[in-house]
């Protein structure tokens, strides 16, 4: 934990500093009354003890003060003054507990024992609100569940050795196209783990700027770059004792990589613009659609953090090799949207399962889910039916109201092509980021394209 030690008494704040550095804390201290509330202002303590005589100060006016400035903060109260009067005021007003002076090692442990399951008991409720909030939004935004089993036995197999080596602390890698579930399956992963109590944390590596992403993984202090305000912990502290989940890891800027594999290697870091080594505990489950033993051979991703974080990976199959999975999930689609939305479908008509059956789905599990809400929404009989859904695979759209256009052969020119199955993936990726992914290129050259083709 930090701690800050409150006392006018040099010789109360040195011994108490060494038993605390002796537990294995990181302490710092204040003399007086107004050096302490400038620290709790700029650093986020995890407990503070406070003398209730300071000099000409009332203890008892600075708790107030501190809790002021957070509210939360955990506060022991210690003094060589003791009254049951002045314990109970001090935890009236506030205070997690009081010590007095003189203390011995075992009272100093009671009480450090106390915090810690405060702060785990604090954690856990930030962690169950998060996880409402997601839950929330799954069903605003519309996905049930996915069902871990497949009928494709290559699936499967990779799917067991996951699972198998969820119980264990190594790293896990998980490979595969956008779209294919991986986030939903490194959730999985936590759930069956040891870690299932702990916090599940989410990190998407190619949704910000380097600084930001520093920023977010690792937190920062006041001053340490534009705009940072205030002392900010990161996503490393959020996930402590449990997983850190970071999306698309192949986009993970270089500049950052080596302090990645620092936490893996050393289990330690840094936040942005501090000299001070913090240690943490997380378990790492990294995810992405890119080749990354490519992208180590091309000089863009570190090999030593390539093999760190691949002490188990696997590779989750694009939905077009999983045709038996596909009306699974078509199934499960439909009738979740179904509920929600308040309709009676009875399932897919014959040539609207033949048209999920043919169409390549490029997006996956994304495209489809979005497909199947679609439907869901603009069937008007008892089933789904082919002109529901998508544009069945080897056909799409024509250009500006063309007629349609063959994907391989036929006398039309490659931008004729191109700009007819960028149409078609824009018309059902959730996000420009996804469906910059499933045409393999970044969204810069998607704007431009775009941009080019009159898509705007």
């Amino acid at each position: 934990m930090d701690i800050l030690i409150v006392d006018d008494e040099k010789s109360i704040r040195l011994t108490t500093s060494l038993a605390l550095e002796g537990e294995g804390h990181y302490v710092e201290t204040a003399e007086d009354g107004e050096t302490a509330i400038k620290r709790i202002k700029e650093e986020n303590f995890d407990l503070v003890f406070l003398d209730l005589r300071l000099g000409d100060e009332d203890g008892l006016d600075i708790l107030q003060q501190m809790l002021k400035v957070r509210p939360r903060q955990l506060i022991t109260i210690f003094t060589a003054h003791a009254s049951v009067t002045t314990a109970v005021k001090a935890t009236q007003l506030g205070a997690f507990d009081y010590l007095e002076k003189p203390f011995t090692p075992d009272q100093l442990r009671a009480i450090l024992a106390k915090a810690h399951r405060a702060l785990q008991t604090r954690h856990e409720v930030v962690r169950l609100e998060e996880t409402v909030q997601e839950l929330k939004s799954e069903v605003r935004h519309g996905a049930p569940p996915l069902r871990f089993a497949s009928e494709d036995p290559k699936t499967n197999a990779e799917l067991e050795t996951l699972f198998r080596a969820a119980a264990s602390p190594a790293s896990v890698l998980i490979l595969g196209e956008s779209g294919t579930g991986k986030s939903a399956i490194a959730r999985e992963v936590h759930e069956r783990s040891h870690l299932r109590d702990k916090p599940f944390v989410t990190v998407s590596c190619p949704s910000l700027s380097k600084e930001l992403l520093e920023s977010v993984l690792f937190g920062h202090v006041k001053g340490s770059f534009t705009g940072a305000i205030k002392d900010t912990w990161g996503k490393v502290h959020a996930a402590e004792g449990g997983t850190l989940f970071l999306d698309e890891i192949g986009e993970l800027p270089m500049e950052i990589q080596p302090k990645l594999l620092r936490l893996l290697q050393e289990r330690e870091y840094e936040r942005l613009g501090e000299n001070k080594v913090r240690e943490c505990n997380v378990r790492v489950i990294a995810a992405t659609n890119r080749d990354l033993s490519a992208c180590v051979a091309s000089g863009s991703f570190r090999e030593d953090l390539y093999y760190r974080l691949n002490v188990i990976s696997v590779t989750v199959s694009p939905l077009r090799e999983r045709r038996g999975d596909l009306q699974r999930f078509a199934e499960d689609y439909l009738s979740f949207f179904s509920t929600q939305m308040g309709r009676k479908l009875d399932g897919f008509s014959e040539s609207g399962r033949q048209t999920l059956m043919r169409h390549a789905w490029p997006g996956n599990l994304r495209e489809l889910r979005n497909a199947i809400e679609r439907a869901t929404i603009l069937s008007h009989g008892p089933q789904v039916e082919a002109a529901d859904l998508p544009t069945p695979v080897g056909v799409v759209e024509g250009v500006n109201g063309s007629p349609a256009l063959p994907i391989i052969g036929g006398e039309h020119s490659l931008d004729d092509l191109e700009q007819a199955h960028m149409r078609e993936v824009l018309r059902w990726a959730p996000t420009l980021q996804d469906a910059a992914a499933i045409l393999g290129i970044d969204k810069a050259t998607l704007y431009r394209k775009r941009k080019r083709f009159g898509m705007d």
